[in-house]
Protein backbone atom coordinates (compact mmCIF):
# COMPACT_ATOMS: atom_id res chain seq x y z
CA UNK A 1 0.00 0.00 0.00
CA UNK A 2 2.98 2.45 -1.13
CA UNK A 3 0.32 4.74 -2.32
CA UNK A 4 -0.23 6.21 0.66
CA UNK A 5 1.11 9.79 1.71
CA UNK A 6 3.57 10.13 4.61
CA UNK A 7 4.30 13.91 5.88
CA UNK A 8 6.82 14.46 8.75
CA UNK A 9 6.55 17.19 11.22
CA UNK A 10 9.39 18.31 13.45
CA UNK A 11 10.47 20.98 15.42
CA UNK A 12 9.48 22.98 18.79
CA UNK A 13 6.30 23.96 17.23
CA UNK A 14 5.80 20.47 15.87
CA UNK A 15 2.83 19.74 18.58
CA UNK A 16 0.99 22.48 18.29
CA UNK A 17 0.73 22.60 14.10
CA UNK A 18 -0.47 19.01 14.19
CA UNK A 19 -3.45 20.27 17.45
CA UNK A 20 -4.50 22.59 14.74
CA UNK A 21 -5.28 20.70 11.55
CA UNK A 22 -6.24 17.30 13.51
CA UNK A 23 -9.66 16.77 15.53
CA UNK A 24 -7.80 13.93 17.85
CA UNK A 25 -5.57 14.98 21.15
CA UNK A 26 -2.19 14.39 20.00
CA UNK A 27 -0.67 15.87 23.20
CA UNK A 28 -1.86 12.11 24.22
CA UNK A 29 0.72 10.21 22.30
CA UNK A 30 4.17 9.89 23.72
CA UNK A 31 7.12 8.46 21.61
CA UNK A 32 6.03 4.81 20.20
CA UNK A 33 2.20 5.59 19.86
CA UNK A 34 0.01 6.08 17.12
CA UNK A 35 -3.95 7.50 16.85
CA UNK A 36 -6.76 7.83 14.64
CA UNK A 37 -7.91 11.26 13.57
CA UNK A 38 -8.95 13.38 11.05
CA UNK A 39 -8.60 17.07 9.24
CA UNK A 40 -11.30 18.82 9.79
CA UNK A 41 -12.32 21.90 7.03
CA UNK A 42 -13.44 25.53 7.44
CA UNK A 43 -17.31 24.29 6.73
CA UNK A 44 -17.80 21.60 9.17
CA UNK A 45 -16.33 18.66 6.48
CA UNK A 46 -13.22 16.28 6.35
CA UNK A 47 -9.91 16.98 4.69
CA UNK A 48 -8.84 13.50 5.35
CA UNK A 49 -8.63 11.03 7.49
CA UNK A 50 -5.18 10.07 9.00
CA UNK A 51 -2.95 8.16 11.61
CA UNK A 52 -1.00 10.25 13.57
CA UNK A 53 2.48 9.05 14.69
CA UNK A 54 4.74 10.21 17.50
CA UNK A 55 8.00 8.87 16.07
CA UNK A 56 9.71 11.13 18.36
CA UNK A 57 10.09 13.56 21.34
CA UNK A 58 9.17 16.46 18.84
CA UNK A 59 8.48 14.42 15.33
CA UNK A 60 5.15 12.86 14.23
CA UNK A 61 4.61 10.87 11.30
CA UNK A 62 1.13 11.92 9.31
CA UNK A 63 -0.32 8.52 7.05
CA UNK A 64 -2.50 10.71 4.51
CA UNK A 65 -5.01 8.59 1.87
CA UNK A 66 -2.86 8.69 -1.39
CA UNK A 67 -5.86 10.53 -3.56
CA UNK A 68 -5.42 13.47 -0.85
CA UNK A 69 -1.59 14.04 -0.71
CA UNK A 70 -2.00 17.18 -2.72
CA UNK A 71 -4.49 18.42 -0.60
CA UNK A 72 -3.74 17.84 2.34
CA UNK A 73 -0.16 18.86 2.22
CA UNK A 74 -1.59 22.47 1.12
CA UNK A 75 -4.25 22.25 3.67
CA UNK A 76 -1.69 21.95 6.69
CA UNK A 77 0.96 23.89 4.83
CA UNK A 78 -1.58 26.60 5.23
CA UNK A 79 -1.93 26.27 8.66
CA UNK A 80 1.19 26.28 9.60
CA UNK A 81 1.99 30.08 10.70
CA UNK A 82 3.59 28.90 13.77
CA UNK A 83 7.24 27.80 12.27
CA UNK A 84 6.82 24.08 12.64
CA UNK A 85 9.06 22.09 9.48
CA UNK A 86 6.71 19.83 7.15
CA UNK A 87 8.31 17.65 4.68
CA UNK A 88 6.44 15.22 2.15
CA UNK A 89 8.18 11.78 1.78
CA UNK A 90 5.59 10.62 -0.17
CA UNK A 91 7.75 9.49 -2.96
CA UNK A 92 10.26 8.22 -0.66
CA UNK A 93 8.87 5.65 1.24
CA UNK A 94 7.51 2.23 0.81
CA UNK A 95 4.39 0.21 2.82
CA UNK A 96 4.07 -3.17 3.32
CA UNK A 97 0.43 -4.01 5.09
CA UNK A 98 1.12 -7.73 6.70
CA UNK A 99 -1.92 -8.82 7.70
CA UNK A 100 -3.44 -11.56 9.53
CA UNK A 101 -3.98 -13.75 12.65
CA UNK A 102 -0.45 -15.52 11.84
CA UNK A 103 1.21 -12.07 11.15
CA UNK A 104 3.77 -12.39 14.61
CA UNK A 105 4.37 -15.69 14.47
CA UNK A 106 5.16 -15.56 10.69
CA UNK A 107 7.36 -12.66 10.99
CA UNK A 108 9.34 -13.03 14.54
CA UNK A 109 12.54 -14.22 12.52
CA UNK A 110 12.86 -11.23 11.08
CA UNK A 111 13.40 -8.71 13.39
CA UNK A 112 15.39 -8.67 17.24
CA UNK A 113 11.70 -6.76 18.66
CA UNK A 114 9.32 -9.00 20.23
CA UNK A 115 6.43 -8.38 17.94
CA UNK A 116 3.79 -10.17 20.39
CA UNK A 117 4.42 -6.80 22.39
CA UNK A 118 3.79 -4.36 19.86
CA UNK A 119 0.23 -3.25 21.04
CA UNK A 120 -2.64 -2.36 18.46
CA UNK A 121 -1.84 1.50 17.42
CA UNK A 122 1.86 1.15 19.13
CA UNK A 123 4.90 0.98 17.21
CA UNK A 124 8.52 0.27 17.03
CA UNK A 125 11.79 2.03 15.34
CA UNK A 126 13.92 -0.84 14.67
CA UNK A 127 15.67 -3.89 12.41
CA UNK A 128 13.07 -5.46 9.82
CA UNK A 129 14.46 -7.93 7.57
CA UNK A 130 17.70 -6.83 7.92
CA UNK A 131 17.18 -3.05 7.37
CA UNK A 132 17.63 -0.71 10.44
CA UNK A 133 15.06 1.78 10.81
CA UNK A 134 12.48 0.51 10.22
CA UNK A 135 9.12 1.54 11.24
CA UNK A 136 6.89 -1.73 12.36
CA UNK A 137 3.22 -0.74 13.33
CA UNK A 138 0.66 -2.38 14.98
CA UNK A 139 -2.11 -0.59 12.89
CA UNK A 140 -4.15 -1.65 9.39
CA UNK A 141 -6.74 -1.58 7.56
CA UNK A 142 -8.13 -5.31 7.39
CA UNK A 143 -9.80 -5.85 10.98
CA UNK A 144 -7.58 -9.28 11.10
CA UNK A 145 -4.12 -8.28 13.20
CA UNK A 146 -0.61 -7.83 11.62
CA UNK A 147 1.41 -4.82 11.26
CA UNK A 148 2.52 -2.01 8.61
CA UNK A 149 6.36 -1.60 8.04
CA UNK A 150 7.52 1.87 6.40
CA UNK A 151 10.72 1.90 5.39
CA UNK A 152 12.84 3.62 2.26
CA UNK A 153 12.28 2.82 -1.64
CA UNK A 154 15.88 1.52 -1.76
CA UNK A 155 14.43 -0.89 1.01
CA UNK A 156 11.46 -2.42 -0.02
CA UNK A 157 12.65 -4.87 -2.35
CA UNK A 158 14.67 -6.58 0.20
CA UNK A 159 11.76 -6.63 2.51
CA UNK A 160 9.32 -8.08 0.53
CA UNK A 161 11.50 -10.71 -0.71
CA UNK A 162 12.56 -11.89 3.29
CA UNK A 163 8.34 -11.20 4.13
CA UNK A 164 7.97 -13.76 1.53
CA UNK A 165 10.64 -16.28 2.46
CA UNK A 166 9.79 -15.93 6.20
CA UNK A 167 5.81 -16.54 5.62
CA UNK A 168 5.66 -19.11 2.78
CA UNK A 169 5.69 -22.05 5.64
CA UNK A 170 2.37 -19.97 6.33
CA UNK A 171 0.57 -19.45 3.26
CA UNK A 172 1.23 -15.70 2.51
CA UNK A 173 0.18 -14.53 -0.42
CA UNK A 174 0.29 -10.94 -2.16
CA UNK A 175 -2.73 -9.72 -2.08
CA UNK A 176 -4.53 -6.91 -4.02
CA UNK A 177 -6.43 -3.22 -2.67
CA UNK A 178 -10.07 -5.04 -4.14
CA UNK A 179 -9.51 -7.68 -0.63
CA UNK A 180 -8.47 -5.04 1.45
CA UNK A 181 -11.53 -3.40 0.52
CA UNK A 182 -13.84 -6.02 1.25
CA UNK A 183 -11.62 -6.80 4.73
CA UNK A 184 -12.20 -2.68 5.71
CA UNK A 185 -15.92 -3.31 5.30
CA UNK A 186 -16.50 -5.77 7.43
CA UNK A 187 -14.85 -4.19 10.09
CA UNK A 188 -17.22 -0.69 8.99
CA UNK A 189 -13.89 1.23 8.70
CA UNK A 190 -14.76 4.57 6.59
CA UNK A 191 -13.29 4.94 3.32
CA UNK A 192 -12.50 8.38 2.27
CA UNK A 193 -14.14 9.63 -1.05
CA UNK A 194 -17.19 7.26 -0.45
CA UNK A 195 -18.18 6.97 3.48
CA UNK A 196 -16.23 10.89 4.47
CA UNK A 197 -15.63 14.00 2.17
CA UNK A 198 -15.38 17.40 2.38
CA UNK A 199 -19.37 17.89 3.23
CA UNK A 200 -19.28 14.86 5.41
CA UNK A 201 -18.95 15.94 9.66
CA UNK A 202 -17.47 13.44 11.78
CA UNK A 203 -20.53 13.36 13.88
CA UNK A 204 -22.67 12.04 10.82
CA UNK A 205 -20.22 10.04 10.03
CA UNK A 206 -20.18 8.05 13.59
CA UNK A 207 -16.39 9.97 14.13
CA UNK A 208 -17.19 11.98 17.11
CA UNK A 209 -15.22 9.47 19.47
CA UNK A 210 -11.81 11.11 17.43
CA UNK A 211 -13.42 14.72 17.99
CA UNK A 212 -11.38 16.60 21.03
CA UNK A 213 -13.19 19.74 22.28
CA UNK A 214 -10.14 19.97 25.14
CA UNK A 215 -8.21 21.67 22.72
CA UNK A 216 -8.08 25.10 19.49
CA UNK A 217 -8.41 23.26 15.91
CA UNK A 218 -9.75 24.37 12.57
CA UNK A 219 -13.46 25.13 12.68
CA UNK A 220 -13.67 23.29 16.37
CA UNK A 221 -16.15 26.45 17.84
CA UNK A 222 -18.30 25.53 14.77
CA UNK A 223 -17.90 21.52 15.09
CA UNK A 224 -18.61 21.96 18.90
CA UNK A 225 -22.03 23.60 18.22
CA UNK A 226 -23.38 21.55 15.61
CA UNK A 227 -22.86 18.56 18.21
CA UNK A 228 -25.51 20.10 20.03
CA UNK A 229 -28.04 19.97 17.26
CA UNK A 230 -29.71 17.03 15.57
CA UNK A 231 -28.20 15.29 12.75
CA UNK A 232 -29.85 15.59 9.14
CA UNK A 233 -28.48 12.34 8.18
CA UNK A 234 -26.28 9.00 9.94
CA UNK A 235 -24.12 6.92 8.88
CA UNK A 236 -25.72 3.85 8.95
CA UNK A 237 -24.80 -0.11 8.46
CA UNK A 238 -27.02 -2.38 6.91
CA UNK A 239 -27.54 -6.23 6.06
CA UNK A 240 -29.40 -7.27 3.20
CA UNK A 241 -31.98 -9.61 3.85
CA UNK A 242 -32.19 -11.17 0.59
CA UNK A 243 -29.39 -12.27 -2.05
CA UNK A 244 -28.21 -8.82 -4.04
CA UNK A 245 -25.11 -7.08 -3.88
CA UNK A 246 -25.39 -3.67 -3.09
CA UNK A 247 -23.06 -1.05 -4.07
CA UNK A 248 -21.95 2.61 -4.20
CA UNK A 249 -24.74 5.07 -5.17
CA UNK A 250 -27.52 2.77 -4.90
CA UNK A 251 -30.60 4.21 -3.30
CA UNK A 252 -32.07 3.89 -0.15
CA UNK A 253 -35.77 3.99 0.28
CA UNK A 254 -38.27 3.34 2.78
CA UNK A 255 -41.03 0.61 2.69
CA UNK A 256 -43.44 2.99 0.54
CA UNK A 257 -39.94 3.48 -1.86
CA UNK A 258 -39.31 6.76 -0.93
CA UNK A 259 -35.59 7.67 -1.39
CA UNK A 260 -34.53 8.09 2.60
CA UNK A 261 -30.43 8.01 1.64
CA UNK A 262 -27.56 6.33 -0.16
CA UNK A 263 -25.70 3.37 -0.20
CA UNK A 264 -21.41 4.79 -0.07
CA UNK A 265 -20.35 1.50 0.29
CA UNK A 266 -21.19 -2.17 -0.20
CA UNK A 267 -19.95 -5.61 -1.20
CA UNK A 268 -21.05 -9.21 -1.13
CA UNK A 269 -19.51 -10.42 2.29
CA UNK A 270 -17.47 -13.28 1.11
CA UNK A 271 -17.03 -14.02 5.76
CA UNK A 272 -20.61 -13.39 6.40
CA UNK A 273 -22.24 -14.78 2.76
CA UNK A 274 -24.82 -11.88 2.01
CA UNK A 275 -24.83 -8.24 1.04
CA UNK A 276 -23.42 -5.48 3.02
CA UNK A 277 -23.14 -2.31 3.17
CA UNK A 278 -22.96 1.46 4.47
CA UNK A 279 -25.10 4.85 3.77
CA UNK A 280 -26.28 7.77 5.22
CA UNK A 281 -30.23 8.25 5.77
CA UNK A 282 -32.47 9.95 7.80
CA UNK A 283 -31.43 9.59 11.65
CA UNK A 284 -35.17 8.39 12.13
CA UNK A 285 -33.88 4.92 10.45
CA UNK A 286 -30.85 4.70 11.91
CA UNK A 287 -31.64 2.46 14.50
CA UNK A 288 -30.29 -1.04 14.98
CA UNK A 289 -32.46 -3.38 13.79
CA UNK A 290 -34.72 -0.66 11.61
CA UNK A 291 -36.14 -2.08 8.20
CA UNK A 292 -34.53 -0.21 4.74
CA UNK A 293 -34.59 -1.65 1.44
CA UNK A 294 -31.69 -1.41 -0.88
CA UNK A 295 -32.91 -0.29 -4.40
CA UNK A 296 -31.00 -2.54 -6.62
CA UNK A 297 -31.60 -2.07 -9.91
CA UNK A 298 -35.36 -2.27 -10.12
CA UNK A 299 -35.82 -4.24 -7.10
CA UNK A 300 -36.36 -2.64 -3.72
CA UNK A 301 -34.29 -5.36 -1.74
CA UNK A 302 -35.29 -5.41 2.00
CA UNK A 303 -32.01 -4.83 4.73
CA UNK A 304 -31.43 -4.51 7.99
CA UNK A 305 -29.39 -1.83 10.04
CA UNK A 306 -26.85 -3.41 12.16
CA UNK A 307 -24.21 -2.77 14.93
CA UNK A 308 -20.88 -2.35 13.29
CA UNK A 309 -18.42 -4.67 12.70
CA UNK A 310 -20.43 -6.68 10.32
CA UNK A 311 -17.81 -9.59 10.98
CA UNK A 312 -17.29 -10.53 15.03
CA UNK A 313 -15.25 -13.32 14.26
Amino acid sequence: VSHMGEFLVEGPSALELVQKVTSNDASKLTVGKAQYSCIPNETGGIVDDLIVYRVKEDTYLLVVNASNIQKDWDFISSKNDVGANIRDLSDDYSLLAIQGPKAVEAMQSLTSHDLSEIKFYNFVVGDFAGIEHVIISATGYTGSGGFEIYCKNSEVKQIWDKVFEAGADYGIKPIGLAARDTLRLEMGYSLYGNDIDDTTSPFEAGLGWIVKFTKQFTNSDNLAESKKHILDRKLIAFELDEKGIPRQGYDIVDSNGKQIGKVTSGTMSPSLKKGIGLGYVSPVFSDFGSKIHIQVRKKAIPATVVKLPFYKG
